[in-house]
C-alpha cells in the first residue's frame, strides 16, 4: 500500500488517504474521515512500521518509507496499464491576494501505483506517458489552497456571502454539539463562537485537471482537491507615498477546446472557443489583509477566437494559410451556445471589440467579419433591446498603417465607453471625497451600484484573428483606463485618467507584456510580435529583427510541433482516452470529432432558433445568472460550521506563520517587481508620485540591467516627442501577428523613433558619452541664486543673533562652575521659558497604573509569584481546551 498523509499548514490536523497496490488497473482509494493530531498521526506510522517489518525486533528494516514529499495531488491518470498518481513536488509563491498565497508549480512527479508483482505490461504504455508528459506542468499551471481561482474576485466575495445571513439566523441559537467539560460550571455555550465557511464549486471551464481528479471526487474529502488553472499570474507592488498597492494581473486559459494556433480556430459545437482567456485585474491596497475590512477591486476581460466554424490548411505551408468556413449555420447556433455562457457568467451587456481587417486586396480576414455580423444581428434580434450585443468592428492594422490617426488614442476613446458601460467590481462603497467632489466621468459609470460597492456587469470581448498582438495591446488599453477609475475608487487619485510615461502605467504595462508574452507562447510558439511600444511608434530600431525572430519561431512552432503539442493537451485534458481496441492517439488522422460531440451522437433535444439563452438567465440581467441568490446557485455551495478561534480560518497565522521558521523574501514578497526601485527615478529631488509624467529616459529600468544588457537599456533611451517622424510608419504593420509574416509592402522598413546615443565598447563594459557635470536643478529640484538678497541676509542675520544671545552667560561664573574642562566649549542647556520637552531635551511619557501593574506582573512571574486567575482568565482558557482537544 501507499499512505498518503496530508496536512494544514501548521501541522496540526492530519488526513490520511491509503492507495491499494494490488490492483493491476483499478484505483482503490480508502479515505478514513478521520481527522488525526500530531501525535496520532506518529503512533499511526509507528504502527504501520512495526507491523510491516520483515524480522521483529530489527530496527534496520523498517517496513514504512517515505516515498516522496509533496505539496498536492494534480490528479490521477491511467493509459493502458495501471493508475499513476501526479504530486506536485515543488511550488514557488507568485502572488497574494488578502492573504490567500496563489504558487506556480515548479516540479512534478509521476509515480507508477501498482506495485510490480501484479504489472501487466503493454507495449505503448511509455509511449503515451510520453505524450502525457509533453504538458509541462512546471510552465504557467497555478493552484491555491484557500482562494478558488477558477472564479473572479467579484464571485468570490459577493455570492459567497450571500446564504451567510440565512444560516446564521438559523443557526444562532444551536447549541454546540461536542460535549461541554465546563457544562456543569453553569456556563452559556450559546452562540457567538459559530464561523461559517463557504466553499463553492469550481467553474470548471478554466479547471485544467478536472478529468484527472474524477476517478477520486467522491471518494475522498474534498481538501484533498486541488484545482490548478493554466495561463498566467503576475503581480507587482504600486508605492503611493509609502503606501503598498498590489496590482495581479491573472488570466485563465479554458480548458474546453484548448489546443495550438492553426490546429484550433473558431468554434466546437458546445460554443467554446479556441483560445479563450478570462483576464482578471485585481487592485487592493496591501496594508489591510483582510476580504472584509481592506479595499479591493477588480474587473475581468476576455479574448477568444470568432465564434464560428472556421479553419485554416497548414498542409500548404503558406505564412498565410487561406480561412475557410467549414459549416454554414444560418441560425448562428453556435454564436448562441458562446453567448449564452457569456450571459450567464458575466450578465449584460456583451460588447464584442472585433479587430480584424476590413479592407484587403485579397479576400482574407474579411470573411470573418463578415459572418460574425450576421450572427450577431440575428441574435439581437431575440433579445431585449437594453440588453443587446453591443459589436464594435475596428480595423487596427489599417489605423497602424495610417500617418493620420494615432492608434492608442483610438482605443482610448474606446476604452472609456466600454468601461463606462461594464463598470467594474469595487468592495467599498464610494469614498466621501469622490461625493463632494464628483468626477463627470465617474457619474456616468456603468455597473451594478450596491450597499457594499459596485459590480462589473457585462463584459469585453476582444478577438482579432489569433487573439495575440493586436488583442493583447487593445486589453491593456482597456486594463489602463480600467485602473484609472479602481485607483480613483479606492481614493488613491483625484480623477479618473492615467497618463503614459507614468511609473504606474509603465508597470502596468510590463505586467501587461508578461502577460501577452504567455499566452502568446501557449498558443502561437513565439513571444508578442507586436507591443505597446510597437502601436506608439516608439519601439527602438532593435525591435525589428526581435520581431522577425519571432515571426519565424512562430512560424517554425506551427509548422512542426503544434501536432505533438496538440496530442499532449488532448491526452493530458482527457478528450483522448486510451484503451484496447481503439485506434492509438498518434494513429488518428485527426482530432475533430474528439472536440465536436455532435459528429458521434445527435442530440435529442434540438435547441430553439429564437429563444437561444438559457431559462431564467433574462430575469437577472444585468446582473449575471452565476451570482444571483437561487436554488440552482445554492447547490453549488458547500456550507460548513467552525469555531471562530480554529486555525483554519486564522488568516493572520495563514500568511505569517509564526510557527515555522521563515525568510522574509517569501512573506514579504521583496522580489517583486517595485514602482519606486524598478522605475521611478534614480535622482534626488525627483517627484515621488507614480502618476508623475516622466521623460522617457527617465526610468530606473536602466539601471537595473547587468552586462549583457546594458546596451540594450542605453539604446532604449526614447524620446519620443524630440524625434524626427519616421520616413515609413507602415512597418508597424499588425498583419505579421495573426498571419504569420508580414506583408511586402512592410519589408525592410525600420523606425526611426529612437534617439541616436554613442556607445563605446571597451571590453565588456559599455560607456555612455554624456555630460557628467549635472546642474543644481537636476540634482536638488531647484536653482540656487548667486548672491542672496538683501532681506534674506538681514532674516539671517537677526536669526544668528538671536542664538547668541540665548545662550549667553557669565564667563566667569562659568568659570567657577564648570567641572569639565568641555564644559567651556560645549554647553547646550537651553535658557529659555520652555519646558524640557524640546529640541535638547526629551520629556519622557509617564505610565499610567494599569501598565505598571501589567509590568509588575509581567516581572514577579518571571521571579516565580504567580497571580490567582480571575474569571476572564478561566474562560479563555475554557475557549482555548475545547479549541484544542474537543
Amino acid at each position: 500500500r501507499y499512505f498518503l498523509v496530508g496536512s494544514n499548514p501548521a501541522e496540526t490536523k492530519y488526513r490520511v488517504l491509503k492507495i491499494d497496490r494490488t490492483e493491476p488497473r483499478d484505483l482503490v482509494i480508502i479515505d478514513d474521515k478521520h481527522v488525526y493530531t500530531q501525535q496520532e498521526v506518529r503512533e499511526l506510522l509507528g504502527r504501520l512500521d512495526l507491523g510491516n517489518r520483515t524480522k521483529m525486533g530489527q530496527k534496520g528494516s523498517s517496513g514504512l518509507s517515505r516515498a516522496v514529499s509533496a505539496f498536492g495531488i494534480v490528479g490521477f491518470v491511467r493509459f493502458l496499464e495501471g493508475y499513476y498518481i501526479v504530486l506536485i513536488t515543488k511550488r514557488r509563491k507568485m502572488a497574494d491576494i488578502g492573504g490567500h498565497a496563489i504558487y506556480k508549480i515548479e516540479d512534478t512527479n509521476m509515480i507508477y501505483i501498482p506495485n510490480d508483482s501484479v504489472r501487466v505490461s503493454h507495449p505503448d504504455e511509455a509511449r503515451y506517458l510520453r505524450i502525457f508528459q509533453n504538458v509541462d506542468l512546471s510552465s504557467n499551471f497555478y493552484f491555491s489552497y484557500s482562494y478558488d481561482l477558477s472564479h473572479s474576485l467579484q464571485y468570490n466575495l459577493t455570492v459567497l456571502r450571500m446564504p451567510l445571513e440565512i444560516l446564521k439566523t438559523e443557526t444562532t441559537q444551536t447549541r454546540q454539539e461536542s460535549f461541554d467539560i465546563f457544562e456543569d460550571e453553569g456556563l452559556s455555550t450559546q452562540g457567538g463562537s459559530g464561523v461559517f465557511g463557504i466553499c463553492s464549486k469550481p467553474y470548471e471551464k478554466y479547471v485544467w485537471n478536472a478529468k484527472l481528479l474524477e476517478a477520486v471526487r467522491t471518494a475522498v474529502h474534498r481538501d484533498w482537491l486541488l484545482y490548478i488553472i493554466h495561463g498566467f499570474c503576475g503581480q507587482s507592488k504600486l508605492l503611493i507615498y509609502g503606501r503598498p498597492i498590489y496590482v495581479t494581473l491573472i488570466a485563465r486559459r479554458s480548458s474546453k477546446f484548448a489546443g495550438t494556433r492553426f490546429l484550433k480556430r473558431g468554434s466546437n459545437s458546445e460554443g467554446d472557443v479556441a483560445n479563450e482567456v478570462e483576464t482578471e485585474q485585481i487592485l487592493y491596497d496591501a496594508s489591510v489583509m483582510s476580504f472584509s475590512a481592506g479595499s479591493y477591486s477588480s474587473y475581468v476581460q476576455v479574448r477568444g477566437s470568432v465564434p464560428l466554424y472556421w479553419s485554416q490548411d497548414i498542409s500548404t505551408m503558406m505564412p498565410k494559410p487561406p480561412i475557410t468556413l467549414d459549416q454554414a449555420d444560418p441560425y448562428a447556433h453556435v454564436a448562441a451556445l458562446h453567448f449564452d455562457q457569456m450571459l450567464q457568467r458575466f450578465g449584460s451587456p456583451i460588447i464584442i471589440l472585433n479587430l480584424v481587417k476590413e479592407r484587403e486586396k485579397r479576400k482574407h480576414e474579411r470573411i470573418l467579419s463578415e459572418e460574425l455580423v450576421a450572427a450577431v444581428t440575428y441574435l439581437n434580434q431575440f433579445l431585449p433591446p437594453e440588453h443587446a450585443i453591443i459589436y464594435i468592428p475596428w480595423d487596427m492594422a489599417k489605423y497602424t498603417k495610417s500617418k493620420l490617426c494615432n492608434v492608442l488614442d483610438r482605443l482610448n476613446v474606446i476604452a472609456e465607453s466600454v468601461v463606462k458601460k461594464t463598470g467594474f467590481f469595487v468592495n467599498r462603497p464610494d469614498s466621501y471625497c469622490s461625493i463632494l467632489r464628483p468626477d463627470e466621468k465617474w457619474n456616468e459609470l456603468g455597473g451594478c451600484v450596491v450597499s457594499t460597492g459596485r459590480l462589473q456587469t457585462g463584459v469585453l470581448r476582444t478577438n482579432c484573428v489569433d487573439c495575440l498582438d493586436r488583442t493583447n495591446t487593445a486589453q491593456f488599453m482597456v486594463g489602463k483606463c480600467a485602473l484609472a477609475y479602481q485607483l480613483y475608487s479606492l481614493g488613491l487619485i483625484d480623477k479618473p485618467n492615467l497618463q503614459f510615461d507614468t511609473d504606474a502605467v509603465r508597470l502596468f504595462e510590463e505586467l501587461y507584456e508578461d502577460h501577452g508574452d504567455t499566452l502568446s507562447l501557449q498558443y502561437g510558439g513565439s513571444q508578442l510580435v507586436h507591443r505597446v511600444k510597437t502601436y506608439r511608434k516608439i519601439a527602438p530600431w532593435t525591435q525589428h529583427s526581435k520581431d522577425i525572430m519571432q515571426t519565424l519561431s512562430r512560424y517554425y512552432s506551427n509548422a512542426f510541433s503544434d501536432a505533438d503539442r496538440q496530442d499532449s493537451i488532448n491526452l493530458f485534458l482527457g478528450v483522448f482516452k486510451p484503451a484496447e481496441g481503439k485506434p492509438h492517439l498518434w494513429e488518428l488522422p485527426t482530432d475533430f470529432y474528439l472536440h465536436h460531440k455532435n459528429t458521434l451522437s445527435l442530440s435529442q433535444t434540438r435547441p430553439s432558433y429564437t429563444y437561444w439563452w438559457t431559462t431564467g438567465v433574462l430575469k437577472h440581467l444585468p446582473l449575471p445568472f452565476d451570482e444571483v441568490t437561487c436554488a440552482e446557485n445554492r447547490r453549488k455551495l458547500t456550507v460548513k460550521k467552525f469555531h471562530k478561534y480554529e486555525e483554519e480560518i486564522d488568516i493572520h497565522n495563514e500568511f505569517f506563520r509564526p510557527y515555522e521558521l521563515s525568510s522574509f523574501d517569501e512573506t514579504f514578497c521583496l522580489a517583486m517587481t517595485n514602482s519606486t526601485r524598478d522605475f521611478m527615478p534614480k535622482n534626488v529631488g525627483i517627484d515621488p508620485s507614480p502618476f508623475t509624467v516622466r521623460k522617457p529616459d527617465e526610468t530606473g529600468k536602466s539601471v537595473l540591467g547587468n552586462k549583457n544588457n546594458r546596451e540594450e537599456a542605453v539604446l532604449q533611451r526614447k524620446t519620443a516627442a524630440s524625434a524626427p517622424p519616421p520616413p515609413s510608419e507602415e512597418a508597424v504593420s499588425s498583419s505579421s501577428e495573426d498571419d504569420s509574416g508580414t506583408d511586402k509592402e512592410d519589408e525592410g522598413a525600420v523606425s526611426q523613433r529612437s534617439t541616436p546615443v554613442k556607445v563605446t565598447d571597451t571590453g565588456d563594459n559599455t560607456k555612455i558619452t554624456e555630460n557628467v557635470v549635472q546642474s543644481t536643478k537636476d540634482v536638488y529640484g531647484v536653482n540656487l541664486s548667486d548672491i542672496p538678497s538683501e532681506d534674506d541676509l538681514a532674516i539671517y542675520a537677526r536669526f544668528v543673533q538671536l542664538g547668541q544671545s540665548q545662550h549667553k552667560q557669565d564667563k566667569a561664573s562659568q568659570q567657577f562652575c564648570s567641572k569639565h574642562p568641555l564644559d567651556k566649549v560645549i554647553n547646550l542647556i537651553p535658557i529659555s521659558s520652555f519646558s524640557q520637552d524640546n529640541i535638547y531635551e526629551v520629556q519622557p511619557p509617564r505610565a499610567d497604573w494599569k501598565s505598571i501593574e501589567i509590568f509588575h506582573a509581567h516581572i514577579q512571574a518571571g521571579r516565580g509569584n504567580m497571580q490567582p486567575l480571575g474569571r476572564d482568565d478561566f474562560l479563555m482558557y475554557r475557549e482555548y481546551i475545547r479549541n484544542r482537544y474537543m
